[in-house]
């Protein structure tokens, strides 16, 4: 008898770059360009150059928002719809060189923002829009694909490492009237050869789009899903690639069991801080709060995503105040959150069982890539327990399992003890993947036990922290 359609998802691993994007959690994506300008969100590419004129432009001030908001990369708009381009691409006029009245046409986006995020510390990547509406050569076919590629390598070439392409799935009609066929594969060639550590992001093969601009997951968020939910991937089902993105159910054993080809696509939730994606004066009152942010945040980077936030820079080229203000409270918030682990700080650890000495239960309380509990194999409900040096307080339990080997767990239930010798069942859920945030009721207690209810082939837990 072969094996079951979970015991071959649970045999899937993710690529190096994929472990990269994944460890970034938090990412910016400055909304910023002729858009900005013109007051809309998709511009129809026929704006004149001149319009664009960020008059007190700081790529610094926007780096060190993002980083004190406690992200981890910016992504740049570099063209969005409307094919207006934020370097002095040679493949068009559109661009910021044509923009004569900003730094007579000396100016480039890209090339400071690039800049500014390694003095800052922060990853750099690149949204590049393939549908381009300004473009004559957009809808002929192959011209257009060179014309892509062209940009493609001018902006992976001269603005050091790169390490997400964001490539926005959304397309139609250029201004011809024309669509485009793309050439996609080509695309990912390029990338592959100049920039091999960066992730390809939405509309290609390392990063799942979550299927919406809300927030809002599935109750299972598995990072294994079947194949023909990946770009590129020549589709089996074309109807039910249509429609993935909305599926409510992608990886669960129910979801799969008639798959037999798998592979490891991670989820990404692309948000805006304001109701819309560039800047709006009207927006100024919406405003997404800290408390917004945080429940966002645990509600993607906490349920095995990676959370990619929209900031929209005004027309000066700075934030406006309630933004940077949002933001570094938000940052500061998560620091305080986050800044310490009783766990690790006060707990000693034991299981149910273990592989070995080299998979001990107690290597859930360091910080080690490479380190994790990992039970007997014939262990069929393992748990942990955390035991504190004595009672406290926590209201956050954030569980981690070592993805470099896969995603297993499908069901987990968290029980804690006062000191008196009686469990209670406080939080149960399914997926855990890359990270789980569980919040619960502030609770003073002496030991924690998680048990391990359901899983694929095996269980690896790579760290366990209370907050």
């Amino acid at each position: 008898m072969g094996k079951q359609p979970y015991e071959i998802a649970a045999e899937v691993r993710p690529t190096e770059r994929q472990m990269l994007w994944q460890e970034t959690e938090f990412n910016a994506l400055i909304c910023f360009g002729m858009n900005t300008f013109t007051g809309v969100d998709w511009g129809d590419g026929f704006a004149v150059p001149g319009s664009f004129w960020p008059e007190d432009f700081s790529a610094g001030e926007w780096a060190e928002h993002v980083k004190a908001a406690g992200m981890s990369g910016l992504i740049l708009t570099c063209k969005h719809h409307d094919g207006f381009c934020l370097w002095p691409t040679e493949y068009t006029d559109y661009s910021v060189k044509s923009a004569k009245n900003w730094m007579n046409g000396e100016g480039d986006i890209v090339r400071d923002v690039s800049a500014a995020c390694r003095k800052y510390g922060l990853k750099f990547g690149i949204y590049l829009s393939p549908w381009d509406v300004h473009e004559p050569s957009y809808g002929t076919g192959e011209p257009y694909n060179e014309f892509f590629r062209g940009q493609l390598h001018e902006l992976l070439t001269n603005y050091g490492d790169v390490f997400c392409v964001w490539l926005d799935g959304v397309y139609g009609e250029g201004v011809n009237g024309k669509t485009q066929e793309f050439d996609f594969e080509s695309y990912y060639a390029l990338i592959r050869e100049l920039q091999p550590h960066a992730a390809i992001a939405a509309c290609g093969p390392d990063v799942r789009w979550c299927g919406n601009e809300r927030g809002v997951l599935r109750r299972e968020e598995w990072s294994v899903v079947p194949k023909y939910l990946v770009a590129g991937s020549g589709a089996k089902k074309p109807e039910k690639k249509a429609k993935a993105v909305t599926d409510l159910d992608l990886g669960s054993r129910k979801a799969i069991k008639n798959e037999a080809e798998f592979i490891w696509y991670p989820c990404e939730v692309n948000v805006s801080m304001r109701p819309r994606w560039f800047f709006h004066k009207d927006d100024n009152y919406s405003v997404k709060s800290k408390d917004k942010l945080w429940k966002l945040y645990c509600n993607t980077v906490g349920a095995n995503s990676n959370l990619l936030l929209g900031i929209a820079p005004d027309k000066r080229g700075r934030l406006y105040e309630i933004d940077s203000q949002v933001l570094h409270a938000f940052g500061k918030y998560l620091d305080m959150i986050f800044a310490y682990d009783l766990a690790a700080e006060k707990g000693s650890v034991s299981a149910s069982s273990q592989l070995s000495e080299l998979y001990a239960p107690g290597n859930v309380l360091n910080e080690k890539q490479d380190s994790f509990w990992r039970p007997a194999a014939g262990d069929k409900k393992p748990e942990i327990i955390i035991e504190l040096e004595e009672e406290d307080l926590f209201d956050k339990l954030v569980i981690r399992e070592h993805i470099r080997n896969g995603q297993h767990v499908e069901e987990f239930e968290v029980f804690c003890e006062n000191g008196k010798g009686k469990w209670k069942s406080v939080y149960q859920s399914n997926v855990i993947g890359s990270k789980r945030i569980c919040p619960l009721k502030p609770t003073k207690v002496k030991r924690v036990k998680i048990v391990f209810l359901k899983f694929r082939s095996f269980i690896e837990i790579s760290k366990v922290s209370l907050y």
